[in-house]
């Protein structure tokens, strides 16, 4: 069977690259500049509906990845991050943590690099007590998502810290098409049951709706991992006049785990444990986190829009881990706890105005914005089987981000580009609880020009080259210990880029990619912080295709390499651990509004080098999954399948020096978590 999906997959990028059609529809779908001016309702939901030389190359990419969100089935909402084409994720803590995120050579830890928002809202936590840039997404409801776009570098004016390897903006559904129940079970006792329901519908000035979830499942592992997650979303949209709408939203997250966390290669060879054994069972944790969102939009004239939006989040996370077993306790074991306790305030203000001058139309967009994180309690302790045994740290963190931006967009016949600049100004604060110090407050700004112009030679090809500087802030504790040293490392990169679309049904992308970072992060768990390293360069090249078949099948392949090194260490000690070097994602997709739909689709990661010498391998896989549904009027039925060969892979993987309880000495090699195996799922829905 796998011989048979490659050689379809393979058929599917070739025809895109041999298709052509000289007579390409000329479709007048008409993206405007700014994502934010087009609701998500109106994107193209067919291929044949995207007219290169009338967009301009990111909205592109937009509604590309909005394709693909229509026509793919997502299981949940870490689903929703590998739409981006070249994003990998990996859970290694049970279902309840936070994923590792792997884009363009990074791995990002859990979002370093990778810059994450859900309706302007950030999903990533600075100077978290796990890790930098943590962004745990379990909050999301999948199915209230309706819009998704996405880049990749550090090109774009609107986008802050974090992206560097790129960012991940979601948007969730305006109003619902239908009511819904839907019950889901599956191996593994996997229960989940989903509620959508429209509060205030057919009315011209205003809608809302709520939409809740509870899902259960022990997973795969030996040791249940008793996963639960509740969530809560509500939604208001209300016109007040002709110049002014409102949106007003609100949700509610808790989950709750154990774990059985990284196991060691040598532990399953010895048949002390099975590959869905652990060594610590005990791992896992609990976390929570409350959203309320306001935003204002006005129309102040023709051409004039100016958008506010306020926002708070209420954070409350617990994780219990043990990385290396008993190597630095003996006798107790190397458990660690990492709390905090978190309040998250934002604002955000945009101005859009649109001119022209001469035969240029030109957007200008001028913002501006704070946010400011109060993270209490914020500490590392050593735990037994989840039992306090001393604290390791203890703080209070403030950090605050203010920012503004400026970006003009301008068009004229077959030439778009875009200038932008950003200014970020950071301060940083941290009380040691344990020492009682107040310690000294560090500040820094930084700027960050960005250059993009695109040609589009005709309805078929369009050329592009991006350019830009974008950062990833430190650790706020690594910062005042520093004495502000190194406190806002820059990235520095190109892409240069051609889209294709030879005909209505086919479009391509090639990238070529460079990447510079003035410094990377280790993260060093037993320590709970992230520590800076040395510079880094990265080189890739991107191919993107897409062929609609038909109205109602769509298939997509996406293929991305990478070369990352660091700098200024010596020749074969330079690899940097963890970082993907060749990766794929692919499928082939059936659709209809009533009967038959389902899809195949595939993820390949190559073996990469999991340490500085790549002495140790982290191992590839290739894993298909399936899908498939068939809708009623007014019900819905359908099986997912992941793994759908059950192959053997890892899905996290390090390389860790470690210690069992058995072992007078410690070995440093390769520890995973084990990827899910044949997993079934049936789903039915009542819609109404």
């Amino acid at each position: 069977m796998k011989p048979f999906i490659l050689f379809i997959l393979l058929h599917t990028f070739l025809s895109c690259l041999m298709h052509i059609d000289g007579n390409a529809q000329d479709n007048q779908f008409q993206i405007l500049n700014n994502s934010k001016d087009t609701l998500f309702g109106s994107q193209p939901t067919h291929l044949k509906e995207v007219v290169v030389s009338k967009m301009v190359q990111r909205n592109l990419f937009n509604a590309i990845a909005n394709i693909d969100l229509n026509t793919k089935p997502v299981k949940n909402s870490q689903e929703i991050l590998r739409l981006v084409p070249g994003l990998f994720i990996a859970q290694h803590a049970g279902g309840g943590k936070a994923e590792q995120l792997f884009l363009r050579g990074f791995d990002s830890d859990h979002g370093t690099d990778i810059l994450v928002t859900v309706d302007g809202i950030p999903v990533n936590m600075v100077s978290h007590a796990h890790g930098q840039g943590y962004a745990d997404a379990h909050f999301i409801i999948p199915e209230t998502i309706g819009g998704l776009e996405f880049g990749t570098g550090p090109y774009y004016t609107q986008q802050g810290n974090f992206n560097t390897a790129g960012y991940i903006g979601m948007k969730t559904l305006n109003h619902l098409a239908e009511s819904r129940i839907q019950i889901e079970v599956g191996q593994f006792n996997t229960k989940r049951i989903l509620g959508m329901f429209n509060l205030i519908q057919n009315t011209a000035n205003q809608n809302a709706y709520i939409a809740t979830e509870a899902l259960y499942t022990n997973g795969p592992t030996v040791s249940p991992q008793q996963f639960s997650r509740y969530n809560l979303f509500a939604k208001y949209n209300r016109r007040l006049n002709d110049l002014h709408s409102i949106t007003a939203s609100f949700s509610v997250f808790s989950s709750d785990w154990y774990a059985s966390g990284q196991i060691p290669e040598r532990a399953v060879r010895a048949g002390i444990i099975d590959r869905f054994g652990s060594i610590d069972n005990t791992e896992g944790g609990n976390t929570s986190r409350y959203n309320a969102l306001i935003k204002l939009n006005s129309t102040l004239r023709k051409n004039l829009v100016w958008e506010n939006q306020l926002y708070y989040s209420k954070y409350i996370f617990n994780l219990f881990s043990n990385f290396t077993f008993f190597l630095n306790d003996p006798v107790n074991g190397d458990g660690i706890q990492q709390a905090e306790n978190r309040d998250l305030y934002g604002f955000n203000s945009t101005l859009s105005v649109k001119s022209k001058w001469g035969e240029w139309n030109i957007k200008s967009i001028y913002g501006l914005g704070i946010r400011y994180d109060q993270s209490n309690n914020n500490g590392l302790s050593n735990t037994a089987q989840r039992r306090f045994i001393s604290a390791n740290t203890l703080g209070n963190i403030k950090e605050t981000n203010s920012f503004a931006f400026v970006e003009y967009q301008t068009i004229k016949g077959k030439w778009a580009m875009d200038l932008g600049f950003r200014a970020d100004y950071f301060n940083f604060n941290y009380q040691d609880l344990l020492m009682s110090n107040q310690l000294a407050s560090q500040q820094k700004a930084i700027l960050s020009p960005k250059f993009n112009i695109q040609y589009s030679i005709n309805k078929q090809t369009q050329f592009y080259f991006k350019s830009g500087k974008g950062f990833h802030s430190n650790d706020t504790r690594v910062v005042v210990a520093n004495l502000g040293r190194e406190i806002l490392p820059a990235a520095y990169g190109a892409d240069l880029g051609i889209i294709l679309k030879p005909s209505s049904k086919v479009l391509l992308n090639l990238a070529a990619w460079y990447l510079y970072l003035n410094q990377e992060f280790v993260y060093v768990g037993d320590a709970g912080v992230v520590e800076p390293s040395g510079k880094s360069r990265r080189q890739g090249f991107d191919v993107m295709a897409r062929y609609q078949i038909n109205d109602q099948i769509y298939s997509q392949v996406n293929y991305n390499i990478t070369r990352p090194r660091a700098l200024g260490e010596p020749k074969g000690a330079n690899f940097i651990p963890l970082a993907p070097t060749a990766t794929s994602t692919g499928g082939i997709f059936y659709k209809k509004d009533i009967g038959f739909s389902g899809g195949i689709s595939y993820r390949y990661i190559q073996n990469r080098p999991a340490n500085e010498d790549n002495s140790i391998i982290a191992k590839g896989y290739f894993i298909t999954d399936a899908a498939v549904q068939y809708r009623f009027s007014k019900l819905e039925v359908g099986l997912m399948v992941e793994n759908l060969f059950n192959t053997d892979w890892n899905e996290a993987q390090f390389a860790t020096e470690s210690k069992l309880i058995s072992e007078t000495t410690s070995t440093t090699e390769l520890h995973f978590t084990p990827g899910v195996p044949f997993f079934a799922k049936f789903k039915i829905a009542v819609l109404f």
